[in-house]
């Protein structure tokens, strides 16, 4: 049977994307809200974050130098933490190699700077059909996720201070979502092998440094076991299809 081929692959990706992309609206607008209401607080109007969310877009570290901007002049400073802190962004790119190759032409080169975490998440397990085109899909996933983190910084600074509840608390979105995002993985799977990995190795890391550290040489570990035992997994896999 031949394969079906799409006569409009940019619109069909962009239509098929957005709903895998729509369970991260929460979590993005409403984080992005409470960067907006903070820029805001610092004296800074609505060009300023959404600027920023626009060029710099790594969470946090938009965070960071928000706080940077009003504090001395110490740009080494700032660049040691930022680095510190997206560090993980550089395992995230060696775990997408493949799927970010060149093959994707110029798009790639939006992907690779839009891999958040959310990103790389989502473009990593996504199950795309095979009429859609991969490289379109995986670029208006990232784009989405883009637009609601600039959307919510505007909203936020705009009209943060009218907003008639706390938003306190409400960074567990995210972590809710990887959760989730991760139980589906797990159910999916015809061997957790990998996953049980990776907790364990995520565990000790958190035992050993303390939760303020852990997130680099757990990345870092799991990285290098995975690569290492890949053909023993790969094998396995391959027994159990």
């Amino acid at each position: 049977m031949s394969e079906i081929v799409s006569k409009t692959p940019v619109r069909d990706a962009a239509k098929a994307a957005f709903p895998y992309s729509a369970p991260m609206i929460a979590g993005f607008i409403f984080l992005g809200i409470a960067y907006g209401l903070y820029m805001k607080q610092l004296g800074f109007g609505v060009l300023f974050p959404v600027f920023m969310a626009l060029l710099i877009y790594a969470g946090s570290v938009e965070f960071i130098v928000a706080a940077a901007l009003v504090a001395p002049f110490s740009p080494l400073n700032v660049f040691l933490i930022c680095l510190m802190v997206s560090g993980r962004q550089i395992f995230y790119g060696i775990s997408m190699l493949e799927k970010y190759g060149g093959h994707l032409g110029k798009k790639r080169w939006y992907l690779i700077t839009s891999l958040v975490d959310e990103a790389f998440s989502l473009n990593y397990m996504a199950k795309i059909p095979s009429y859609i085109d991969k490289g379109w899909y995986m670029f208006f996933v990232s784009l989405y996720l883009q637009i609601y983190w600039v959307m919510g910084a505007g909203i936020g600074n705009l009209f943060g201070a009218m907003l008639p509840f706390d938003l306190k608390g409400i960074e567990f979105a995210m972590t809710a979502l990887f959760i989730i995002i991760f139980a589906e993985n797990w159910l999916k799977e015809k061997s957790h092998e990998s996953s049980l990995l990776g907790l364990g190795i995520t565990l000790t890391s958190l035992i050993i440094v303390g939760k303020e550290q852990f997130l680099i040489p757990s990345l870092l570990g799991i990285w290098i076991m995975l690569t290492l035992s890949r053909p023993k997994l790969s094998s396995k896999l391959k027994r159990i299809e």
